[in-house]
């Protein structure tokens, strides 16, 4: 219950910075003849809702994206998940990401993410007893999609993936990304 607590207050932080950001970007009255910092961030990132018969998955993950160049851009996100089952297994994820993304040509994007998480596991085992193990989580992801619009599908690879402590089940990644 402290963790999500934590988890929820960072979700709020989270969203006040996208409020004030987007505000400051679409009202900038302290300078006419300056450009806003802001003015050309866009917004992006993951939501998820999953609940079922003594099931919970809840995940937020927003990311901001500064445009450097006509083809380049770079995004710093934060990550949130809490995951209950049936009383014998949850899980509080939280942590954040650096992404890069260029496009070469309109159509195909390359992107490489570093993203580091907090893990939080409760299980219990076969034989009935109870564990907890907390660690760090660091993934290095490279992608490659391809965008229409402001829509990219594609898949990712992370380098850094071992089988042991890891939240991912595997070191290929399907994703879709949309900015706006």
């Amino acid at each position: 219950m402290k963790n999500m607590l934590k988890l929820l207050k960072s979700f709020f932080l989270v969203y006040l910075f996208v409020f004030f950001a987007k505000s400051y970007a679409q009202n900038d009255t302290l300078s006419k003849n300056k450009p806003s910092y802001f003015k050309d961030v866009q917004f992006g990132g993951g939501l998820g809702l999953a609940i079922g018969s003594g099931y919970t998955d809840i995940f937020l993950a927003p990311t901001a994206y500064k445009p450097i160049t006509t083809t380049t851009m770079i995004g710093f996100g934060l990550i949130g998940s809490y995951v209950k089952s049936s009383g014998d297994f949850s899980s509080v994820m939280y942590g954040a990401s650096v992404i890069g993304l260029v496009n070469p040509v309109e159509e195909l994007q390359l992107s490489a993410e570093l993203e580091q998480l907090r893990v939080n596991l409760k299980y219990d085992t076969y034989a009935g007893s109870k564990n907890t193990d907390d660690f760090w989580n660091t993934a290095l992801f490279l992608g490659l999609g391809y965008r229409s619009g402001n829509v990219t599908i594609g898949a990712r690879y992370n380098i850094l993936y071992r089988e042991k402590n890891n939240v991912y089940s595997q070191a290929w990644m399907p994703f879709m990304r949309v900015i706006f």
